[in-house]
């Protein structure tokens, strides 16, 4: 085994815990990691995850059914909804530049990683829905399913935002939720890349049981963490790598010049007071909330 390839299986696991603790970010992972570290090109770097995200999300649900942490109407309508526009993504995606959709992929990122670190307002008296509106579900899984099938995401960070945000789940059901989503919509979307791109099937093979196996481990941690701790971990989490993956499309003149790093430093450092104000803000108008009510 080279040493790209050890680090690779390595690093695969954090793909797994990713998805079995947060319900996202395996393909976050996944790309950057088949493209920087094992050196694939980029839409076989992303067909590659695809499968290795999908089959790891459909092992990585067995402990949250155990925990009845999942919502499977609204994840299966979710999914096969999301399964159409995955596979017209990825059909899509065969004409259209590398470069383009890893740019999309990274600007995605970061938009949904500021909604999940401002969180959702919360509803005085406001109880979680046991299952969201079919009609509503259906319309967000087509959209989200086009555009994950597109950039090679299984969509979890944008199914977890879709379901904590929009559909007021609980966090930990969300992510839970979000796993039987990814999992189909990665497999429809594998489907479509098939027709233009080959697989290295021994390097995935390896990637995806590295990633099974943190997944089980993530699993089991992701009902023992805090609701609001999860979210904002997640939310830095995808800021980070979509960063990063923004930053490997500049052109070398803009990506190496000092002033480029210090106006990213800025604006990193501007988000993290912003949130920290908000945070506050909240917490505070959630004290007055309960002196309120007693």
């Amino acid at each position: 085994m080279t040493g790209s390839l050890a680090l690779t299986v390595g690093l695969a696991v954090l793909i797994g815990i990713s998805l079995g603790l947060l319900g996202g970010g395996g393909s976050i992972l996944a790309v950057p990691l088949l493209v920087y570290v094992a050196d694939l090109p980029a839409k076989e770097a992303i067909a590659t995850s695809l499968l290795v995200v999908g089959v790891t999300s459909a092992v990585g649900v067995l402990p949250h059914a155990r925990a009845g942490r999942i919502r499977w109407r609204t994840g299966l309508v979710f999914g096969s909804a999301g399964m159409a526009g995955a596979y017209a993504g990825g059909r899509l995606a065969e004409f259209i530049p590398a470069g383009v959709l890893l740019t999309g992929f990274a600007l995605m990122m970061l938009a949904t990683a500021g909604a999940m670190i401002r969180g959702r307002r919360d509803t005085p008296g406001r109880a979680a829905p046991h299952e969201l509106p079919v009609l509503r579900v259906i319309l967000d899984g087509v959209v989200v399913g086009l555009v994950t099938g597109l950039v090679g995401a299984g969509g979890g960070f944008l199914v977890v935002p879709a379901l904590a945000l929009l559909g007021g789940l609980p966090m930990p059901v969300a992510v839970g939720t979000s796993l039987v989503v990814i999992a189909m919509k990665s497999f429809a979307g594998l489907a479509g890349y098939l027709s233009s791109v080959s697989i290295d099937w021994g390097l995935a093979t390896a990637v995806t049981t590295a990633a099974v196996a943190g997944s089980l481990v993530g699993g089991r941690l992701a009902g023992r963490i805090p609701e609001n701790v999860l979210r904002t971990a997640f939310g830095w989490f995808v800021v980070v790598m979509g960063s990063f993956v923004l930053a490997r499309q500049l052109p070398d003149g803009v990506r190496t010049h000092p002033l480029s790093w210090a106006v990213l430093g800025l604006a990193v450092a501007a988000a993290i007071a912003l949130t920290v104000r908000q945070s506050r803000r909240r917490h505070a108008d959630r004290e007055v909330g309960a002196g309120t009510r007693r």
